[in-house]
């Protein structure tokens, strides 16, 4: 048995939770084609009869522009350290660039051996992969070897399966082997709920949202109660959320709660409530606290 950490690291948007969600063959961690969907470094746990990898899912690389912002990059860069593996990620179309030259610089100090990983290979003619995985043969020091993805089709998801296996150490399972992820449901729940509203809502709206989950309950009906609170920065940002009478927060709670249910396997009711809180990434540190943003620094 082996069992160890991999680590991914690249800037927003270049594919890192599609293809975690693709190899799990199950939505363990939020997507959208948004930029800086993910905030939180999440575990996420594959476990099969060779090995355990423990998948840590971090916020894309990226000049912040808020304190949330700072939150998101510091995290993102802590998760380099006391991994056994560094799962560097290029979107294929997008090409390897200056933040990819930024990012194999925190790489490289890290000392950490890295598999590069050019994903979105459907996307593009092989020059271009090949060009890319030049650029990272020259930029990173300590790269195992380069592996070729599609989160969307699957391809080469087995092959980066096997790369990491050879190259985790040898010990016992870290986690058993029902646990899927390191967070506990009302994480999960709060991820779902965004995850929606990144997708519903348009411009600033899904950037300036936080969601907490204030209760998890399971009633005798066998059916779990769920309260959260959705703040956002500002009264039109409220009524963007709400909709007009209340379409867009009921087509946010029935796609959430859907989701929620296929992860808990069992029945939802969803209970969920639109506050303002202004400016709140920039100087709430309660909400921070609350959306795990403090913890993952620690």
């Amino acid at each position: 048995m082996r069992s160890g950490f991999a680590s991914f690291v690249g800037k927003p948007n270049v594919g890192k939770s599609s293809i975690i969600n693709a190899i799990m063959k199950k939505k363990v961690v939020i997507v959208s084609e948004k930029p800086q969907t993910t905030r939180n470094r999440i575990n996420v746990i594959y476990t099969d009869n060779e090995a355990q990898i423990i998948f840590v899912d971090t916020p894309g690389i990226h000049k912040p522009l808020h304190r949330l912002g700072e939150y998101m990059v510091k995290a993102a860069v802590q998760a380099l350290k006391n991994v056994d593996i560094l799962l560097f990620t290029i979107d294929a179309k997008e090409g390897f660039e200056t933040p990819e030259e930024f990012i194999s610089d925190y790489i490289n100090q890290s000392g950490t051996p890295t598999i590069g990983i050019i994903n979105k290979i459907d996307l593009v003619k092989e020059d271009t992969i090949v060009e890319i995985e030049n650029k990272i043969r020259k930029s990173v020091n300590d790269l195992i070897t380069v592996v070729r993805t599609s989160a969307l089709t699957g391809s080469g998801l087995d092959d980066l399966l096997k790369v990491i296996k050879d190259n985790i150490p040898e010990g016992p399972q870290f986690y058993p082997d029902d646990i899927l992820v390191d967070r506990p449901l009302s994480f999960i729940a709060a991820e779902l709920i965004r995850e929606k509203i990144f997708h519903f809502t348009y411009e600033e709206v899904p950037h300036s949202v936080a969601v907490i989950v204030e209760e998890v309950k399971q009633r005798d009906n066998g059916i779990v109660y769920i309260r959260a609170n959705i703040y956002v920065e500002r009264d039109s940002q409220k009524g963007i959320i709400i909709g007009q009478k209340g379409q867009m927060i009921k087509k946010i709670g029935e796609s959430a709660r859907k989701d929620i249910e296929y992860f808990v396997e069992s029945k939802v009711y969803l209970d969920l409530h639109v506050k303002v809180k202004k400016d709140w990434r920039n100087k709430d540190f309660i909400i921070l606290n609350e959306i795990g943003m403090r913890d993952d620094l620690e």
